[in-house]
């Protein structure tokens, strides 16, 4: 049976295409009960491809990282981990080193062709905030099988900074999909030659489009990225603007051979060559690359919604940061190696609002960013 974009099947508000559900269908989803809240969302709440996650009203600090299992409901895991409990409601500090499990104020009751995938935000990534979604019955994080009915917990541990958050505070993002949306090399070298995915750089398509590491920048002595520092103070998550980046933030400026060695107990922030295109009637996301070439991570938030780096939302020249940290050993980078890739979806209808049209979108046109708790540099 074939539905049409406004119908509703079998109490679904979904679309029968496959693909990324985009805004619209997400609001029709919390008015169908496949999306609950004890609150109504707030503005803002709601993106082009996806749906920010906001935090419950209590975190518990547990003593490691853990995945429920088959039958095993995360809150009867937490009955056995937790050390204390937190109460949100006024703010708290989580602090680095440790790890904290949040419930989150969306559930959801998903149509059993209707499965979703989660990531952290942009601005949780570029704080070095290691931040996972798990289900109950979860065998993997971040990943919500197709008609799964239950709550939803955040895995937050700070791995630099420690943050100030709140109840509502939203650090993780969730998609969802229907059937299989991910789009092969072959079609994406023909959506390439139509609306441009990327530009500058290597312009290589290989499991997806493939970015390369800018360490050359705008001539010797130049800025090219930042470098976290240790024992810093504290960022409020839900305050924009607040903080001297110099604080936090060493800066990197090119030297006289594009290369950089990437410590393994650092945080750096650095950007992509490419600039990148997500066209309208479609969604990426960053994804490791190959951990032959190089054990380092890229890829700590993923999604790039429709519009990014779209003319038609003023994003011409944005360029994708990399989140980046060295694994076990330093490790060198040299300026146009590759570094991640970013793999494309095709979304089930063309979202009404694109990323960085009057919603707030804090990264449309960047280039080497911070994230937006950061003033800019003078």
């Amino acid at each position: 049976m074939n539905v049409t974009a406004g119908q509703v099947l079998n109490g679904s508000a979904a679309l029968s295409a496959s693909g990324i559900l985009p805004e619209r269908i997400i609001q029709e989803m919390f008015a169908a009960g496949e999306i609950s809240s004890a609150k109504p969302p707030v503005t803002g709440q709601v993106q082009p491809a996806s749906l920010d996650l906001r935090l419950g009203s209590e975190a518990y600090r547990v003593r490691a990282s853990f995945l429920p299992g088959p039958a095993i409901r995360v809150a009867d895991r937490l009955e056995q981990l937790k050390l204390h409990t937190i109460d949100l409601s006024e703010g708290a500090v989580l602090e680095t080193g440790c790890v904290y499990i949040v419930p989150l104020q969306e559930s959801l009751a998903l149509a059993e062709d209707i499965s979703a995938t989660a990531n952290p935000k942009s601005s949780t990534g570029r704080l070095d905030v290691f931040t996972r979604v798990i289900t109950d019955n979860g065998l993997a994080f971040d990943t919500i099988p197709a008609g799964y009915q239950g709550p939803l917990y955040a895995e937050i541990s700070p791995l630099t900074f420690p943050i100030l958050v709140r109840s509502g505070s939203r650090l993780s993002q969730i998609r969802f999909r229907r059937g299989q949306s991910l789009i092969a090399d072959d079609i994406l070298e023909e959506v390439h030659k139509s609306h441009t995915l990327m530009s500058g750089g290597n312009e290589r398509i290989g499991n997806g489009v493939q970015l390369s590491i800018d360490l050359e920048g705008n001539g010797p002595g130049s800025l090219i990225g930042y470098r976290a520092k240790h024992h810093s103070g504290l960022i409020d998550v839900d305050v924009v603007g607040a903080q001297d980046p110099l604080d936090f933030w060493e800066p990197i400026h090119r030297r006289q051979r594009g290369e950089l060695i990437l410590d393994p107990n650092a945080f750096y922030i650095l950007v992509s060559q490419e600039a990148v295109h997500v066209p309208p009637d479609y969604a990426a996301e960053m994804v490791p690359f190959d951990p032959l070439v190089g054990e380092f991570r890229v890829h700590y938030a993923g999604f790039f919604d429709p519009g990014f780096g779209h003319s038609g939302a003023g994003g011409v020249g944005s360029r994708a940061v990399l989140e980046v940290r060295s694994h076990d050993v330093p490790f060198i980078v040299e300026h146009g190696q590759t570094i991640g890739r970013l793999v494309y979806e095709h979304m089930a209808e063309r979202p009404a609002t694109l990323y960085g049209e009057g919603i707030g979108s804090n990264y449309q046109g960047q280039a080497l960013k911070l994230s937006k708790h950061f003033r800019s540099p003078a």
